[in-house]
């Protein structure tokens, strides 16, 4: 096919090759589409991360035919969660989605190259080690990019559709203009590392005023553990990372405890640079995925599986829009934007670190008795079960067991007791 004078020699490129990128150009390939995938790094290589893959994601990656070679690397399965808000704790497990019932938290240097593995396996060519320099187009749209790998000449490289994948800073959609909207300013920052010899049942997250915590088994027998807190408190914290990452965890139960029976064995990672943003996702000859088109704060952990489904929705889009159908890649910002905006608004909201709202307060204190209103609110803040319903049918519970407190408090006999 040729778009104005020039010879496609791709179908798509896909410019940027980590979790959104390379799952990305593994799902075009396998559908028989020319492919080139361009990154700067070499894999394995790290990058900052959550880590966690959500059940969803999870889900992807075993129809993908790839959780198998997560497991073989290592990554040990997390299936039961304690969330400590303060007031109230919340032990469960996760629902069966799809299959699947555990969350995994790999590291990106074992994620990342497994994932430009299959890329690869898919048919897809893969250029490590490459610098996009800019996008090259005829008229008003996009045609290709110009680069070079560390060593060569630079190059200009055609497709039909150039695919931004290259993160919250995003160079083709710099280069291309792509609008944001909902832009929130960024209201947290983070700071991990990993220990050894740390007791961990298996996942742990608390919630304190102005504080968050995570601590997530990963490979090689080590445990991440994240710290989030104001913005607003950043140079402080940086001024001794150390005291004030160990100040928090020590507000965490036991957990300071059992951090301090480990060993620290990498260095602390910070992330202030923590933005909430979406960019319109698709314009002539290009698209974008992953972070390149919505972005937001790692505090509920959900940049890798949204990676995974956005490619999931942007490959199919790519198909069908090479194939003749209109408006495929409108159809993909769209669901985009449906399946993405309640846990972005969510996100924003707890990235503030404020103290809980009333009516969360009540609801948690309400079902942490109940097992299978615990699971499913371990489901619903995973991505499992849609926010808005979930959020609908915790409010009926939640007046229900209401009126029904104050039904056996007002009628209870004296002396007796009521709930």
């Amino acid at each position: 096919m040729v778009v104005g004078a020039y010879a496609m020699r791709y179908d798509g490129i896909v410019v940027g090759a980590r979790v959104a990128g390379a799952a990305t150009a593994m799902l075009l390939a396998r559908r028989g589409l020319r492919v080139l995938a361009v990154d700067r790094a070499r894999f394995p290589s790290d990058t900052l991360s959550t880590h966690q893959i959500q059940v969803p994601g999870v889900a992807r990656l075993h129809r993908w035919g790839l959780l198998e070679r997560v497991r073989v690397a290592g990554t040990p399965a997390t299936r039961r969660v304690r969330l400590d808000v303060g007031h109230a704790v919340l032990d469960g497990h996760f629902p069966a989605y799809d299959g699947v019932d555990a969350l995994y938290s790999p590291r990106r240097t074992v994620l990342d190259a497994l994932l430009v593995e299959a890329a690869r396996a898919a048919g897809a060519e893969v250029r490590e080690n490459f610098v996009v320099e800019g996008v090259v187009g005829a008229g008003d749209r996009v045609t290709g990019i110009r680069g070079f790998q560390r060593g060569s000449a630079p190059v200009t490289e055609r497709a039909h559709l150039i695919v931004g994948a290259d993160g919250k800073h995003s160079r083709v959609a710099e280069a291309v203009g792509a609008r944001r909207y909902r832009v929130r300013a960024a209201r947290s920052f983070g700071c991990y590392t990993y220990w050894s010899g740390v007791p961990l049942a298996e996942g742990e997250l608390y919630q304190r005023p102005g504080r968050a915590v995570a601590a997530f088994p990963t490979n090689d027998g080590l445990v991440m553990v994240y710290t989030a807190a104001p913005m607003a408190e950043f140079a402080g914290f940086r001024s001794d990372v150390d005291t004030h990452y160990r100040a928090t965890l020590d507000l965490c139960g036991d957990l300071g405890d059992r951090v301090r029976s480990g060993v620290r064995a990498e260095r602390y990672r910070l992330a202030p640079d923590l933005p909430n943003l979406f960019r319109v996702p698709y314009g002539p000859g290009w698209a974008l995925v992953g972070d390149a088109g919505v972005v937001m704060d790692p505090i509920t952990a959900q940049g890798i599986t949204n990676a995974f489904r956005d490619a999931e929705l942007l490959a199919d889009a790519i198909v069908a829009e090479l194939g003749g159908a209109r408006r495929a890649l409108r159809g993909y910002h769209q669901k985009r934007d449906a399946a993405v905006r309640p846990m972005f608004d969510l996100t924003v909201r707890l990235a503030a670190l404020g103290p809980p709202r009333r009516v969360d307060r009540w609801l948690l204190a309400s079902i942490a008795d109940r097992p299978v209103e615990v699971d499913r609110f371990l489901a619903a803040f995973a991505g499992g079960i849609d926010l808005r319903k979930y959020r609908r049918s915790a409010w009926r519970l939640l007046m229900s067991r209401q009126r029904g407190h104050h039904m056996v408090e007002v009628g209870a006999p004296r002396g007796r007791g009521g709930g």
